[in-house]
């Protein structure tokens, strides 16, 4: 299955101002089971200097400095990927003992995991919460996932909001409504309660025509023996080919498509434009 995805953002300012060094998050994460065909992204204004990087989380992240005013910044990417249709469940967990939750990680991985162990926002609540959907899935490790990813989709109200940053997740339990980004983050204080290793995932979804004109947020749980694997509150399933990341990390704010200011006095908009299609040959 071939991929197009576009995606604008376009900032514009109410009087000229200086833009401050911008951080980049939108070059693809290629894995096992997609291939990246073409990309570009075209920065209006043209950087006086632009490079790229792996940051301390493995994502490709770029910089972008410039040295003139301007009323207006805008990102266009554009992009094809080939991806592989693949059974998201196809994995065993190892040692055996981790299908059932709660389970220890091994020294190794508790050394590399801990970033992704944080308790940030991990209240009372969400600890009884957890717990509930643990009991109901007989502390079964793919089923309380599962579990967890559909009653979100199924029991709270998906609102669109482009700016600003996530909810706390108890905000987002207790008023069972959010973006896929509170869901996300939810989803991951949830797991963490638990004893699961879980980050944040930005990109896109592609099957769902609300998802193919959004930028798209979902989880990634460490399972022993399978790896980072994937899962959307706001779907309600487990993360497939449909499914294309930018990046990920233990902190949401984190991996921004685009994170930046500027100096002047002026006001600012965004306007945004995301489209993902699938190409034939």
């Amino acid at each position: 299955m071939i991929l197009r995805v576009e995606h604008t953002l376009h900032y514009s300012y109410t009087a000229a101002v200086l833009l401050t060094p911008h951080l980049v998050y939108m070059s693809p994460r290629i894995s096992i089971n997609q291939q990246l065909l073409a990309y570009s992204l075209e920065i209006l204004p043209t950087p006086s200097l632009y490079f790229h990087n792996l940051d301390a989380e493995g994502n490709t992240q770029s910089m972008a400095f410039f040295n003139q005013n301007t009323e207006s910044l805008s990102f266009k990417l554009n992009f094809q990927i080939n991806s592989e249709p693949y059974n998201p469940f196809q994995f065993i967990y190892f040692p055996f003992e981790a299908e059932k939750i709660p389970f220890k990680y091994s020294a190794t991985e508790l050394n590399l995991l801990q970033a992704y162990f944080k308790q940030e926002g991990v209240t009372t609540l969400i600890h009884q919460f957890s717990r509930q959907i643990a009991s109901e899935a007989y502390w079964e490790t793919t089923s309380f996932l599962m579990m967890l990813a559909r009653y979100i989709q199924e029991n709270f109200n998906y609102e669109i909001r482009e700016q600003g940053e996530a909810n706390p997740p108890e905000k987002t339990l207790i008023s069972r409504k959010g973006s896929c980004r509170d869901y996300a983050v939810l989803m991951i204080a949830t797991c963490r309660a638990i004893g699961l290793a879980a980050r944040f995932v930005s990109g896109y979804c592609f099957g769902n025509e609300l998802q193919a004109h959004e930028l798209h947020a979902w989880v990634e749980v460490y399972l022993p023996g399978a790896g980072w694997r994937g899962f959307d509150p706001t779907e309600g399933k487990m993360v497939d080919g449909y499914y294309i990341a930018l990046a990920a990390s233990a902190d949401a704010e984190l991996i921004n498509p685009v994170k930046g200011s500027f100096r002047g006095n002026a006001l600012s908009k965004l306007n945004t434009y995301v489209n993902i299609y699938e190409e034939f040959t």
